[in-house]
Order: C-alpha cells, then sequence, then structure tokens
C-alpha cells in the first residue's frame, strides 16, 4: 500500500486510523507469512493430487465447517462487551454453557459422518470426519482466554496465534503429502494444530473460573446466542455452502478444482477480511454509542477500503500471470476462476463491516436477517450458473448474489448509519 496513501487515510480519519492500522498489520504480516507457507503447500496439493482427491478432502473439510459453525453462539462477543462489575461472573457462564454446548457437537458431527457412510457412501469423507470431532475440546478449553485477549486488545498476540496454528497446519500437509499421497493428509493436521492453539490462548489471557463471581442467567446468554448463531450459520453456509453445490451439480472433481481456486485467490482476501473484523468490533464496542460510535464505523470503512480494495484489484488482475507461473502450467485453465473468485472481498468486507456494526449495537437480529439474504442470494446465484454445467459461470452467479446482498443490506444498514450528511458537515467544519 503506498505511504502516501496511509498518511493521507490518517489525516481524514483521525488518530484512530493508527490503532486499525496496527491491529490490521499484527494480522497482515501473521497473514502474509501464512500465505507463503499455505502457497507452498497449495503448490504441492496441486502437483500431487488429482482434483478427485482433492475433492474428496475438501467434502470433509466442507461439512465440519458447517457443523463447526453451530460452535459460534456468540458467547466469545459477550466476553468481549460484558461490563467491568460482570465479567468474572460471564466468563464462568461462557465456559459451563461453550462445554456442553461443544460436547453436544460432537454428537452431531458423528451423527453426519454415519449419514455421510451410510447414506451417500462415502466412508472415507465419513472416517476423515468423525476424527475431527476431536477439535472440539482443545477449542474448549482456549475460548474464554483467547477472548479475553480480545477484550485487552492483544491483536499482535491473536494474529500471533492464528499464523502459528496456520503455519503449522500447512508444513505438516506439506510433509505429509510429500510421504502419503492422500485426502488424509489435508484433514489430519486440522486436528494435530489444535494442541498449539489451546497453548498459545491460555498464555496470551491466562484465567480461572471465579466461584464467588456467580453465573449468569441462561436466559440472558441464549437470548444473545440464537441470532449470533444463525447470522454466522448464514455466513458459513455462503462461504462453505457453495463447495456442496459444486460437488452435487458438476461433481467432485470440479469441487477439486473449485476448492484449489478458492484457496489459490480468495483465501488471502477473506482472511484478512475476517482479521479486519477481529480489529473494527472492540474498537466499535469500545466508542460510545451515537456520534462517536458513528464516527468510529467511519473511520474503519474508509481504512477498510483503503487496506482490502487494492489488494482485491491486484489479486484479481495478475491470477493469469500467477497461477500457471506458480502452480504449473496444468492449472492454467483455472486462472480466470481465480480472478473471479477474488471479487468476493468487496462483498465480504461490505457483510463484515456491517456485521460488526450491528453486534455492536446489539442489533444481532437484523444481522442474522442480512446474513441470511445475502446466503439466498449467493448459493441462489451459484446454483443458477452451474446449472449451464460450467464453473466459470457458476462463480459469476456467485459473485453477482454477493455483490446484490452487499448492495442491499449496504443500503439499508451502512448508508444510515455511516451519516455522510454530518461527516460532511463535519469536513467543513474542519476545513473552516
Amino acid at each position: 500500500m503506498p505511504l502516501r496513501l496511509i498518511q493521507k487515510a490518517e489525516h481524514r480519519i483521525g488518530p484512530h486510523f493508527a490503532q486499525l492500522a496496527r491491529g490490521l498489520g499484527s494480522y497482515g504480516t501473521a497473514e502474509f507469512a501464512t500465505r507463503i507457507v499455505r502457497l507452498l503447500t497449495t503448490v504441492v496439493i496441486a502437483r500431487s493430487l488429482a482434483p478427485a482427491i482433492v475433492g474428496e478432502a475438501a467434502l470433509a473439510l466442507t461439512v465440519f465447517e458447517l457443523v463447526r459453525v453451530l460452535e459460534r453462539i456468540g458467547t466469545g462477543q459477550q466476553i468481549v462487551q460484558a461490563k467491568a462489575d460482570e465479567l468474572a461472573a460471564t466468563c464462568n457462564s461462557v465456559q459451563r454453557f461453550y462445554a456442553g454446548w461443544t460436547g453436544a457437537l460432537m454428537v452431531v458431527q458423528l451423527l453426519v459422518a454415519a449419514m455421510l457412510e451410510l447414506v451417500f457412501d462415502r466412508p472415507t469423507a465419513a472416517a476423515m470426519l468423525a476424527v475431527l470431532t476431536l477439535v472440539y475440546p482443545f477449542m474448549a478449553g482456549g475460548h474464554v482466554p483467547y477472548y479475553l485477549a480480545m477484550r485487552e486488545g492483544q491483536v499482535t498476540r491473536l494474529a500471533r496465534i492464528g499464523a502459528s496454528q496456520s503455519i503449522a497446519d500447512q508444513i505438516i500437509t506439506a510433509a505429509l503429502l510429500l510421504i502419503w499421497p492422500s485426502p488424509w493428509s489435508i484433514v489430519l493436521p486440522k486436528l494435530l494444530t489444535a494442541p498449539i492453539w489451546l497453548i498459545m490462548a491460555r498464555r496470551a489471557a491466562p484465567w480461572q473460573p471465579d466461584r464467588t463471581a456467580g453465573q449468569l442467567p441462561a436466559s440472558r446468554m441464549l437470548r444473545y446466542a440464537g441470532p449470533i448463531m444463525l447470522a454466522d450459520g448464514m455466513t458459513a453456509l455462503r462461504t462453505q455452502g457453495d463447495n456442496l453445490i459444486v460437488a452435487a451439480v458438476l461433481g467432485t472433481s470440479a469441487l477439486g478444482t473449485y476448492y484449489f481456486a478458492f484457496n489459490a485467490g480468495v483465501g488471502i482476501v477473506s482472511s484478512l477480511v475476517t482479521a479486519f473484523g477481529s480489529v473494527a468490533f472492540p474498537m466499535l464496542c469500545a466508542a460510545t454509542v451515537g456520534a462517536a460510535r458513528r464516527r468510529m464505523l467511519r473511520r474503519i470503512a474508509l481504512g477498510g477500503a483503503v487496506v482490502i480494495l487494492p489488494i482485491v484489484a491486484l489479486q484479481a488482475l495478475a491470477a493469469p500471470l500467477y497461477v500457471p507461473l506458480v502452480f504449473g502450467s496444468h492449472w492454467a485453465f483455472a486462472a480466470p476462476l481465480v480472478a473471479i473468485l477474488c471479487l468476493a472481498g468487496v462483498p465480504l468486507l461490505v457483510a463484515q463491516i456491517a456485521g460488526c456494526w450491528l453486534r455492536a449495537e446489539g442489533r444481532v437480529g437484523t444481522d442474522a436477517a442480512g446474513s441470511t439474504l445475502t446466503c439466498v442470494l449467493a448459493l441462489g446465484g451459484l446454483w443458477l450458473g452451474a446449472q449451464f454445467g460450467d464453473l466459470i459461470i457458476a462463480a459469476i452467479g456467485l459473485i453477482a448474489g454477493q455483490i446484490v446482498g452487499a448492495l442491499w443490506n449496504g443500503a439499508r444498514i451502512l448508508l444510515p448509519a455511516l451519516d455522510l450528511r454530518s461527516f460532511h458537515a463535519l469536513r467543513s467544519e474542519s476545513r473552516s
């Protein structure tokens, strides 16, 4: 990103840009290191496995992500938003509730694995999905410390946690692929690296339950959990359901190509957008409700545009050059698909900013409704495009649906929240 552009943006949006830039810088540096390793792993996968084998692993991981979305019940956000005098009780309640919830998810995932084998005749995918249930106890062990660190603004440490796990995942994947070219080599590292996340999360914010603080009413947690789970569920369905549609309509081999194109293209942008949300949400929560929070939203929106949009444009334009050069000439046919999927970064950014704003405002129901609409439009567009039997047309349908959803939610949620008339008046006063 040009230094002059950063300085100009910082001059406009004030000192809070420095906080946002530092947070994104931490995540960006970690993501850059992760993507270098992931790029090497993707090269190994592309050169070692046929699309059909990649598709088998992609199917198991897709179903795993769809089941795991039920884990996102907003308990972490409640820790970030808790008042100081309720923090200990909130952490106690979150730990108990989340441990029980993830235990139930293990049972659900085993049932889904049985269905994959008995109904859909996918024994390999079913076995991999069953093994991945062992990830949940590690998630439960580090849940409260991780969100306490987020509450404390430990952006650099959180970025390091994600990067360390992801880099270890990619290194183990590449090593396994070299000695054992199998879909298991892609799936097993997700479990093998879970202890890394747990250890680093617990070190980030050491925590022990405070029994004297008591518990929050379960009804209070559930009122917040339902809409959050629905919103995140729709987001996960939008980002993972595309794999299921491609596999169902175009076949496992096409899914392998699509999975490769996604990781080679939109993967880095989606990771940065997620990191952006991790930085933006605590900043919005910390701002006073009203004009101050709206000003913070404007600064965050401008910062996101300055950081994310140039990366999206660069990736999309450069895809025809780097795909055959990096992954081999036999993947050159996927370059247009990679370029199209890169464009998903723009609507993803709009959705992330809108979601952070609504959750900071406590409007989790509106967030769930917006996520549902975007999910239906995106997957509907993908399904319609897939009926033509072409991955390129299917991807165009996906992006078109996401853009329509982003425009709709942006017009209904972000534009009123940004309050641009007041912003222009403020700029005029500062100039005079």
